[in-house]
Formats: structure tokens, C-alpha cells, sequence
């Protein structure tokens, strides 16, 4: 049984405020956390309390702590949005190796929906927005492998596919990882900016060191409904649009594409129900067109019955097939054994929760991590569903396209 853990008492006050401009303008250098999609969301600087929690009871310590923080926190909110009020940013670790994670709870935070605009702060004076330093662009940065080489990593692939066709496992996700170093600190404005630009449609986000673009939302909560949109299946995009539709085509008929996708959806659509009742699953999939990839797409939503919070549907999801693999604890087991990197915070829940426990979780993917003990290295990754019949060289080609959106916002 959990101990009560120490909080901090923490007055929460918020408010409604006009336009202060672009959400990723108001942040700081240092500390920024972000959960931004389509110019909306909120983002966050300062740090009101915190928690750093790790190992396998992880999710369970994180909603303890945060229960008791809500019933020790005063809060007044004149805007009742979702975000509002008190929130947590969290990112927490793929597995229960030594990887930290974490709860932050900012000083600050300034937020946009549907047309509102608000500013909570904890415990400190109400601060003036806008006029911040502008982000500093990269400086000579540089790209290499990381943990594993191309070629090994190929390797690697042809293992998996080998245990798969002799029915060891059936899909396994494989992760790469990158390194990118740069001439000076990181300005993680610099990629955030960028990525927000040009995938507006994604879930841009940063929680401390952590920062990427997600398209994969491991679970919404909102009012007792539960929503969690399962991508699996990915196709490069062209750069014509006549030609990208007939590819489009081709994907949703894809047997490799529509297999892997369909592991992906069995394992939420399993993990939601022991929480939900009435899930709604798609009968097929839709084709998500990202700028440089294409994906199937399902969301499947479900009513919470059990009155599970966030915390505790995302301890249910991760992870997920499309992040591990089917069956899963066979998957897990065998990306320990030849995969050859620590993912830390890649592939594991990135978002935010409210004092009532409803939130929004992605899936950290399309990211990077900023090297703790040197700012001028940040870690990207990218990973690939391996089924029967996957190829090493078109896998390969897959985890670069993944990794562009990253290369592409890390240089000036």
C-alpha cells in the first residue's frame, strides 16, 4: 500500500486575460513546457512542486501524489476551461528501468480555447506577458548515429522478422536513435516554434528536456469520455497531390499496413475495457496526411464506468501495440533483448492532468531529449512496426522519414 507522499500547499489562482500573443512567444529559454495543437493549449514556465518518481510502480506514485496535492491546493478558477485551474505537465519513462519521470506543476501558466485566453499562476504575483527574448537559432548543429548504426540497426530488423515468422511474437516495434549536437546550449523555443508551424496538427510539446510533435493521442479524457487515436501503418508522402491520394489508396489496402494498424486498435480497445463501457471503434481505418508521411487512423472512444482518471487509463494503455508490439510483455522482452538503447521518456505518456483527474496524453513520438548532464546534445528517435514480411531497407526508410520533422526543426 502507497504511503501518503509530502506535497506542497499551493494557492492556484485563475484568470481571464486578452491576447497576449503566440503561446510559444511567452516562454522562457529555460524550463519551458508546452502542450500546444493548432495554436491552442497551454504552456507553462516555473515550477510550484514537482515529482520524479521511477520503476514499475511509477503511475501508481504519480496519481498518489497528485491526489493529495489536489486536496492540499486552494484554487480559484473564473474560466472552468479544460486546463485550467491546477494542472500537471508529465512525461513519464517507455519502461521501469532507471529513466526518471515526472510531474511538474508550473508557476505560471497561459492557456487558449476556443477563442479564450487565461493565465493561472501558483504562489506567485501575476507576471507581464510578451517582450521575451526571441529564440536563438541553432549553431552548426550535427547529426549521427546513435547507440546503433544504420547497418546494425537493419540487423536488428532481420532478427525481429525472424522471430516474428517463427511465431515468436507477432509485431514488434523497433526504435533508432539519433544524436544531434549543436555548437552552443539548445533554445528548445528554436524547434517548438518550428514544429508548431508545420505540424499544427499534431501535439506540439515539452516537458522538461522532452520536446516533439506527437500525431498519436494515447488517451483523452474529458467529462467521462475517454479518446485515444491509434496510428499504425505508414506511407511516405510524394509531394504531388494527385499522387499522394492514389497512394492513400494503396495504404488502406496495404495487408502490412492494415495488419499492423489492427494490432494497435485490439490492444487499446482490450486495455480501455477494463475501464470503459460502449467503446466505439471504427469499422476501418482513415488515412491521417501528415507534410511528409501519411498514416491509418482510428480513434476509438469509450465511457468511463469505473471512474478512472487519466493517470490510470494511461497506466491501462502504455504500452500500447503501437509502440511495442502484440503480444505485449513477448514484444517488451524481446525489444530488451536485441533493440541495443535506453528509449528513457521516447514512446512512453507525454501531456497534462486537472485537479479532477481529466487530461490529455500523447504518446512521445517524432522527439527529442535534451541531454541532462550536456544542453548542446539532444537524443532523437524514431521507431517502426515490424510484422512478417517487413523489409530492413524500407524500415530504415521509414525511421529517417520519422526523424525528419526533428532534423528538420533543429537546424536554422
Amino acid at each position: 500500500m502507497l504511503t501518503a507522499p509530502s506535497v506542497d500547499l499551493l494557492r492556484v489562482s485563475t484568470v481571464r486575460i486578452p491576447e497576449p500573443g503566440a503561446l510559444l512567444s511567452l516562454v522562457p529559454r529555460s524550463g519551458a513546457l508546452a502542450w500546444i495543437q493548432e495554436g491552442e493549449g497551454i504552456v507553462g514556465w516555473g515550477e510550484a512542486a514537482r515529482l520524479e518518481v521511477t520503476g514499475p510502480g511509477r503511475f501508481a506514485e504519480a496519481k498518489s501524489w497528485w491526489d493529495t496535492q489536489v486536496a492540499a491546493t486552494s484554487v480559484s478558477d473564473e474560466v472552468r476551461l479544460p486546463g485550467t485551474g491546477l494542472v500537471a505537465f508529465g512525461s513519464f519513462a517507455f519502461d521501469a528501468d532507471t529513466t526518471t519521470s515526472v510531474l511538474i506543476v508550473p508557476e505560471v501558466v497561459v492557456g487558449h480555447r476556443d477563442g479564450t485566453w487565461w493565465l493561472t499562476t501558483v504562489g506567485v504575483p501575476m507576471p507581464p506577458l510578451g517582450g521575451g527574448s526571441e529564440p536563438t537559432a541553432p549553431t552548426d548543429p550535427r547529426f549521427t548515429d546513435g547507440a546503433v548504426d544504420s547497418a546494425a540497426w537493419g540487423s536488428i530488423v532481420a532478427e525481429a522478422v525472424r522471430r516474428i515468422e517463427g511465431g515468436e511474437v507477432g509485431k514488434v516495434v523497433l526504435a533508432r536513435e539519433v544524436e544531434a549536437r549543436n555548437g552552443e546550449p539548445w533554445d528548445i523555443r528554436w524547434p517548438l516554434t518550428r514544429l508548431a508551424d508545420r505540424y499544427a496538427g499534431c501535439w506540439t510539446f515539452a516537458v522538461d528536456g522532452l520536446i516533439g510533435a506527437t500525431p498519436e493521442m494515447l488517451v483523452r479524457l474529458r467529462d467521462g469520455v475517454a479518446t485515444s487515436r491509434v496510428l499504425a501503418g505508414t506511407l511516405r508522402r510524394s509531394g504531388d497531390a494527385n499522387q499522394d491520394l492514389l497512394r492513400s489508396d494503396d495504404l488502406s489496402r496495404s495487408i502490412k499496413d492494415v495488419e499492423e494498424h489492427g494490432y494497435g486498435v485490439r490492444s487499446v480497445v482490450e486495455s480501455l475495457s477494463l475501464h470503459c463501457t460502449a467503446i466505439d471503434v471504427p469499422a476501418s481505418p482513415f488515412v491521417l496526411a501528415l507534410p511528409n508521411l501519411m498514416h491509418l487512423a482510428s480513434d476509438v472512444t469509450g465511457t468511463v464506468s469505473d471512474g478512472a482518471t487519466s493517470l490510470e487509463l494511461v497506466a491501462s494503455l502504455h504500452p500500447s501495440a503501437a509502440v511495442c508490439g502484440t503480444p505485449t510483455s513477448v514484444a517488451f522482452d524481446l525489444i530488451t533483448e536485441i533493440e541495443g538503447l535506453s528509449r528513457g521518456r521516447y514512446a512512453g505518456p507525454v501531456g497534462w492532468l486537472d485537479a479532477s483527474g481529466d487530461g490529455e496524453w500523447g504518446i512521445a513520438l517524432r522527439c527529442g531529449q535534451v541531454d541532462p548532464a550536456d544542453p548542446s546534445l539532444i537524443r532523437l528517435y524514431a521507431g517502426c512496426g515490424i510484422v512478417a514480411g517487413s523489409e530492413p531497407e524500407r524500415e530504415l526508410a521509414e525511421s529517417n522519414a520519422k526523424l525528419l520533422p526533428m532534423r528538420d526543426a533543429l537546424t536554422a
